[in-house]
């Protein structure tokens, strides 16, 4: 009950606001897109003034969304200052908006309001609907639209399937439950493209992307004292294939599927000296999020991330992660 509550609540301060900003997390992904794109497609509707914002360009492999030209990566156009309400989409930390510090210094007349299903790690919002039970948080917006009696047109149906699919591993991953399949099959009959969706976002690897994935497996280990599987993507791997962080889309998901492992940790290099880490689980018990947290990141249970400063060293025996010079 308090769930529909809030969903009405965020309506009603959406419906009173004047000038909205939407913000996503850093490094977007399938949820986080599809989510924004799904909220904008409402706002256009209600003829609001918005600017949605995320700090990074959104992959070319989502331009198939629509109104996903409308979110923009330029900080100098947010003017935040001018904003009144401020909704915050799928981040599971403050620090992944890339605007953590104008969110905190925020005035009390600009209310905040977070939409996510990561486990709860900073207390910011005004109004929080944050619920880890639900698969993606496109999950959610899809019970906003319902809970208000909002029509679920073609585009929100296309933006909603794609948040569960991408977040679900195509409806692979353990987070997919009865509801969430309900909520899919519900978006196919109001028009939602599923091979459109599917040839976007999974059916879209190149060779040199392949090949990327083929060098990640040919390097899968498993260390036994853990049973947790890892492999290793260096700098120079990427730079060799022209590989871009879109090729890579899936693959720490992929390599989950590991059979009698218990988590799986695939570590790359990125520019400037910095190692992003995912970390996956097919096994519900286990919750990879506390050891994202440890390292700086967050996440939820069975899929996680984490950036930390260094350089991948291959050793005699295996890789180690070393200071970057």
């Amino acid at each position: 009950m308090r769930f529909i509550t809030e969903l009405r609540e965020v309506y009603k301060k959406i419906k009173k606001a004047d000038n909205i900003l939407v913000v996503i997390h850093n490094q977007p992904d399938g949820d986080a897109l599809s989510s924004a794109a799904a909220l904008i497609e409402l706002l256009e509707q209600l003829d609001k003034k918005y600017f949605a914002y995320c700090y990074d360009s959104p992959p070319s492999i989502y331009n198939f969304l629509p109104h996903i030209e409308k979110i923009d990566s330029d900080k100098k156009k947010l003017f935040f200052s001018q904003r009144d309400l401020i909704i915050v989409l799928d981040c599971g930390s403050l620090s992944r908006t890339g605007i953590a510090e104008e969110i905190k210094k925020r005035r009390s007349d600009q209310l905040v309001i977070e939409i996510d299903h990561h486990i709860q790690v900073d207390f910011y919002a005004d109004l929080s609907i944050k619920d880890s039970s639900f698969a993606a948080t496109a999950e959610i917006i899809y019970y906003f639209f319902k809970v208000n009696k909002l029509k679920i047109n073609k585009n929100v149906a296309n933006c909603i399937l794609t948040g569960l699919m991408t977040d679900t591993g195509n409806f692979l991953y353990p987070a997919t439950n009865e509801k969430t399949i309900q909520a899919a099959a519900q978006m196919l009959k109001l028009g939602a493209r599923y091979p459109v969706i599917l040839d976007n976002t999974w059916r879209n690897k190149s060779l040199i992307g392949l090949k990327a994935w083929g060098r990640a497996m040919s390097r899968l280990r498993i260390n036994p004292r853990y049973n947790i599987a890892f492999t290793v993507l260096t700098e120079k791997d990427l730079e060799e294939n022209g590989v871009g962080e879109e090729e890579l889309e899936g693959i720490a998901g992929f390599l989950s599927n590991l059979y009698g492992v218990k988590a799986l940790l695939f570590l790359r290099e990125r520019k400037g000296g910095q190692i992003k880490g995912s970390l996956r689980t097919t096994r519900p018990e286990i919750d990879v999020s506390l050891l994202a947290r440890l390292l700086g990141g967050g996440g939820h249970r069975l899929a996680s991330a984490f950036l930390t400063s260094g350089r991948l060293q291959k050793t005699e025996r295996n890789w180690q992660v070393a200071d970057f010079i």
